[in-house]
């Protein structure tokens, strides 16, 4: 992922800090992330869903709103209505750059922002809300005893998540009267709705609100226990896979041919957690998956394991190699299943050092079907003839090169 950082004009002319997470392979579309209510574009949330959407040719923006994070202006100043301009004008940002979004993601008070800037925004397909309200107004309730001091001096100190924040009259009667349904019922792009049951900062009839009022298509998806920022890994990264595969429905994700020398094309391994061993793995837009190591081993085992994933290759090509063979043939073959194990066992060939040690695959061949011994003996020899064990047995010639 290629990360490039750079600032705009917000709506009162402030710059605005944004970052653009471009894909290492094939840019196949573009989304704009909006973060929720006072967080900022760095949030994990943020940042795993972003990464994960890079990882399968997604490009995404990200950047703070008004006086928010690294952003210029002041924070008090700010209304909903004027988060929804700060979208807008980064729509413009990017379709200046060639690339306008077709999927808009928005977090809490951001999910709110996304529903109603979608109709300004013509390249948007697709929709995304995470624990959004249905009501923008509801994240006035955060201010507790301030809103008097709010209504009777124009603004007051406001302690969030920690943090004080100066809020505006303008804003709390800008939100009060931001009513989402039209936007919603006309939002003409499809929409994925998430949250979670348990979420005790926006509640989950605020999800249920905002699917009734959309019209299809249109999918609600439970973020089980997750907290409302989805703070815990586990959560993030569920979350961003869902995006993945929902919004590949949406958009137009076709790869360009593969690279000369690559006739498969090329598999991407980028880390998704710097603090362990967590891997996103992408051959293409469309297939994803997750490499880790044990927990036995500091690992978190999301994912399996780089032998692992050399095993189930091997037994994945056996498989497929023995299915075409009696396809062939036209013989009575059922079912196939193969077990493979991996270990380091001491070499025995004489001519190599005793300290030496060798990978050992163990393959287990279960053939389900009317067949004779003498088939039953060729498909075995069969799958010695799978390309990835003579590749193992072959050996490879493995070319590096560090890219700048």
């Amino acid at each position: 992922m290629t990360i490039e950082r750079f600032t705009f004009a917000g709506h009162a002319g402030d710059e605005l800090a944004a970052r653009l997470d471009m894909p290492d392979g094939p840019h196949l579309a573009t989304a704009l992330f909006a973060h929720c209510f006072t967080c900022g574009k760095d949030i994990s949330a943020a940042r795993r869903i972003s990464a994960r959407l890079s990882a399968m040719g997604i490009a995404v923006l990200r950047f703070d709103f008004t006086g928010l994070g690294h952003s210029a202006g002041e924070f008090g100043n700010t209304t909903f209505t004027s988060n929804v301009d700060d979208l807008v004008l980064a729509a413009e940002q990017l379709a200046a750059r060639g690339m306008a979004p077709s999927l808009l993601v928005g977090h809490s008070l951001g999910g709110a922002a996304v529903l109603r800037a979608a109709g300004q925004i013509d390249s948007v397909k697709a929709v995304v809300t995470i624990g959004a309200p249905f009501d923008p107004g509801h994240v006035t309730h955060n201010f507790g005893d301030a809103l008097d001091t709010i209504e009777k001096n124009g603004e007051a100190e406001v302690s969030l998540a920690g943090r004080p924040f100066k809020i505006g009259r303008d804003f709390v009667e800008d939100v009060a009267g931001a009513a989402l349904t039209p936007a919603i019922e006309k939002l003409g792009r499809a929409l994925l709705v998430m949250h979670a049951p348990r979420d005790a900062t926006v509640g989950v009839e605020n999800a249920t609100r905002i699917y009734t009022a959309a019209k299809h298509p249109k999918s609600f998806v439970t973020l089980d226990d997750a907290d409302h920022l989805v703070s815990k890994p586990e959560d993030a990264e569920y979350a961003a896979e869902v995006i993945a595969a929902w919004s590949g429905r949406y958009l137009d994700l076709r790869p360009p041919a593969p690279p000369i020398g690559a006739p498969e094309g090329v598999v991407r391994v980028s880390e998704a957690d710097a603090d362990g061993f967590l891997q996103d793995v992408s051959s293409g837009p469309f297939h994803h998956t997750l490499a880790d190591e044990p927990l036995a081993y500091g690992g978190t085992n999301r994912g399996m394991s780089p032998y692992g994933f050399l095993a189930s290759g091997l037994g994945a090509c056996t498989s497929m190699t023995i299915r075409m063979y009696a396809r062939r043939k036209g013989w009575p073959l059922e079912h196939i299943a193969v077990d493979v194990s991996h270990d380091k066992v001491h070499a025995q060939d004489a001519e190599t050092s005793k300290e030496m040690r060798i990978d050992h695959f163990k393959r287990e061949i279960r053939l389900v079907g009317e067949l004779d011994e003498a088939q039953r003996t060729r498909l075995l020899e069969i799958a010695d003839k799978c390309p990835v064990h003579r590749t193992l047995e072959a050996g490879a010639k493995v070319e590096t090169i560090l890219v700048e």
